[in-house]
């Protein structure tokens, strides 16, 4: 298997791909550039800033506005009522409430011929760890707004620095141009995560986009709504948890006890990574294979970055061990009796 080849099986993402096939190879190739794939000198950098552990770019859908006042609502937050510069698809900043009204008033418009109450905003969130140049990350969302959006959706964009991951809020008029709806799904969530990623790096930042598996993570489990709700309970200082983490617990308590077993998607992921792992030894081994020294070295880092990550463990794998643990301390003879194996004083 060609070195190209190992990193796609790695790398693919987790829906079903669209291949593209070259016409004029014999056999058909598959193609996968639209998905980001990389050839060539572009595949070893790819894989160099995955073993590496480069930063990984987040992109997040956080909400669907239904309504001008929804809208404004959320425009005003984006926007700390005025305090931070909300841009608009035409470059326009809206510094004003009034700006700010008749802009969820327009993004409102197209809702009065419905039935029914629907969407007229999505909003997402770019994200970069904590350090990244905010203004950098505000160029690349801007650009990639620009390049994927501005031809049938209008978009109002605000960066936020009040948290130690510089993060931007896209927003996207729901009704475009052409009358066909914004609602991304997977692919397109894909796409944005590694156009915004190469958008970072023409600006001298480093970054990637690859899938959580590809990195020897399992999946997190975590939606925004159950991040937010964590959040707020931390922020009041309650001693409450949410439903879905108490379930995760009794679960992980029980399979610690031996009375239940893991989720099925646990022994699907486990199988998953070890077919990552043994494209990620191919590549290393068709890099040996050139006799380049910067190839060598490059295998080096997969074969240690393969030794760090012997398994994949998910969010309930994580809790079950931790619970397991505990039992066994518990349950340990030194636990029942702490007197035990202490040395005997002379007198």
């Amino acid at each position: 298997m060609s070195l190209e080849s190992a990193l796609w099986e790695a790398t693919r993402p987790a829906f079903r791909v669209r291949y593209i096939h070259d016409p004029t190879s014999t056999p058909r190739v598959p193609l996968y550039a639209s998905y980001g794939f990389a050839t060539g000198p572009t595949a070893r950098a790819k894989l160099a800033r995955i073993v590496r552990k480069a930063p990984e770019v987040v992109v997040k859908v956080t909400g669907r506005q239904r309504g001008g006042s929804h809208v404004k609502a959320h425009l005003d937050y984006i926007g700390r009522k005025g305090e931070v510069d909300i841009e608009t698809r035409d470059g326009e900043i809206l510094t004003t409430k009034d700006d700010v009204a008749e802009r969820a008033e327009e993004w409102s418009d197209t809702l009065q011929w419905r039935s029914r109450p629907t969407v007229s905003s999505v909003s997402l969130i770019f994200s970069m760890p904590e350090g990244t140049d905010p203004d950098k990350v505000l160029g690349s969302v801007r650009a990639l707004a620009h390049a994927e959006l501005s031809d049938n959706h209008d978009y109002a964009l605000a960066l936020h620095t009040d948290t130690p991951r510089p993060h931007v809020h896209l927003t996207v008029h729901a009704e475009g141009l052409d009358r066909s709806r914004f609602n991304p799904r997977p692919v397109q969530l894909n796409r944005f995560r590694e156009r915004f990623a190469r958008e970072l790096r023409a600006r001298g930042v480093a970054a990637e986009a690859t899938p959580r598996r590809a990195r020897g993570q399992g999946i997190a489990g975590s939606s925004m709504a159950l991040v937010k709700l964590r959040a707020r309970l931390r922020t009041e200082g309650s001693r409450q948890i949410t439903q879905s983490d108490r379930r995760t617990n009794e679960q992980a308590i029980a399979v610690a006890r031996g009375q239940d077993q893991l989720p099925p998607f646990i022994a699907a992921g486990t199988f998953r990574w070890q077919e990552i792992r043994r494209a990620y030894e191919q590549t290393a081994a068709a890099l040996d294979a050139t006799g380049q020294a910067d190839d060598r070295e490059l295998a080096k880092d997969v074969r240690t970055f393969l030794a760090k990550h012997q398994g994949m463990n998910a969010t309930p794998e994580v809790f079950a061990e931790h619970h397991a643990q505990r039992l066994n301390r518990a349950t340990s003879p030194e636990a029942i009796d702490p007197t035990r194996n202490r040395p005997s004083r002379m007198r």
